[in-house]
């Protein structure tokens, strides 16, 4: 089996994180800051054992700013909040929908939403989100790596234009943190939105979102926090603030593993890997006669490529990929149709392969071989017949 899926969740996952979790069940861990017993503070430490290791990750100074939450999308949501009507919000045509329904639900409330388009490759000017801002604009949102062409977005001169504007800036790094170096302050972001599950390599139900100082949200979910119990309005502080309920303790002791085995890999040695996969992929792919490839160069990427094949559905591709030769990928709209508008391929969407740290180039040239003997047969008027079996 070739497992081609990581923008989805990513597979395998290191050793280190199973067997964090399977400590965490078989050891005493209770339920964090929720008594004075040894359990509680043992649940407490694996906690911000996590928070210090994402910080670390991201250049955080003061690990309390980050904020756990079941993922990227629960963490957008939240961050997404502090727009009120009358407030104007600018993106792109290429966010996920964890950003556009949002958005969308926000704008029928009477808050002004802008859609920067962004070019055909994924890619996108500067110059188009300067040129959307306005007096009343209160923030900028865009993913720092589409989940469709995994154009990465120049999120350091966008960080810098929106201070210039008195905006803020909110990243979706569902795609990049773990797999391209991050750093909240160099690169100008107020809120970072990331995930555990992906090329974080650490288990699903884990995410969280980074809040710089000064910046303050309406709390998504109200309720226990273990910390000031005797009121019955939620605190104010960071990061009890954004963090009612019981946290998932055993997914946090998972994602800290997973953060320290790719801290020791090296976060560039990770984006280098993953920029070697792609540009294999593409220059190979390429050359297929009937595909197409979507997106800008591979320096200009995360790890993911979408191509078509004339002749042949994407969901008629990615099941070959799969019964006939054992490789899975994603096929469809990616839960981005703006981004599938933008390149040209909706409705019918694409074929995606998201490569990971533990992919190789072995790998990457069977797909590639694969791809050759589908191309074939859809140019043939076969596909039909392959899809359905004898």
């Amino acid at each position: 089996m070739i497992y081609f899926d990581n923008a989805a969740s990513s597979w395998p996952k290191p050793a280190a994180v199973s067997a964090a979790l399977g400590r965490h069940y078989a050891d005493a861990v209770g339920n964090p800051g929720r008594a004075g017993h040894r359990a509680s503070i043992a649940a407490a430490r694996i906690v911000e054992h996590a928070r210090e290791a994402v910080a670390g990750l991201f250049g955080v100074s003061d690990p309390g700013r980050v904020a756990f939450s079941h993922n990227a999308t629960h963490a957008l949501n939240l961050a997404l909040g502090l727009l009120r009507p009358g407030d104007h919000v600018v993106t792109t045509s290429v966010e996920h929908n964890s950003v556009m329904r949002p958005l969308r639900h926000l704008e029928s409330l009477g808050v002004a939403v802008t859609v920067a388009p962004c070019r055909p490759d994924g890619s996108l000017e500067v110059g188009d989100v300067r040129g959307a801002f306005r007096s009343n604009t209160r923030l900028l949102v865009t993913t720092h790596a589409s989940n469709v062409t995994g154009a990465l977005m120049p999120v350091e001169a966008l960080g810098a234009a929106a201070r210039e504007h008195g905006v803020l800036y909110l990243v979706d790094a569902a795609q990049t943190a773990g797999a391209v170096p991050i750093d909240v302050d160099a690169m100008g972001i107020d809120l970072l939105a990331f995930t555990g599950h992906k090329a974080l390599l650490g288990p699903t139900g884990t995410g969280g979102l980074y809040v710089r100082e000064s910046v303050t949200l309406a709390p998504l979910v109200r309720g226990g926090t273990g910390s000031e119990s005797a009121h019955e309005t939620q605190p104010e502080f960071m990061p009890d603030a954004y963090e009612s309920g019981t946290l998932n303790v055993a997914g946090l002791a998972g994602l800290a593993a997973a953060i320290e085995f790719l801290s020791d890999a090296g976060i560039e040695a990770v984006r280098a890997h993953e920029q070697m996969l792609a540009a294999r992929f593409i220059a190979a792919a390429g050359d297929i006669a009937g595909v197409t490839v979507y997106g800008p160069d591979a320096s200009l990427r995360c790890g993911l490529v979408s191509f078509t094949v004339a002749g042949a559905t994407a969901s008629e591709v990615g099941l070959l990929l799969d019964e006939s030769f054992g490789i899975m990928a994603r096929a469809g709209l990616h839960c981005a149709p703006s981004a599938h508008r933008t390149i040209g391929t909706f409705p019918s969407g694409t074929v995606r392969f998201s490569f990971g740290w533990f992919n190789t180039l072995a790998e990457v040239d069977v797909s590639l071989e694969a791809l050759r003997q589908i191309a074939a047969w859809a140019a043939a008027g076969a596909i039909a017949s392959s899809v359905s079996g004898p």
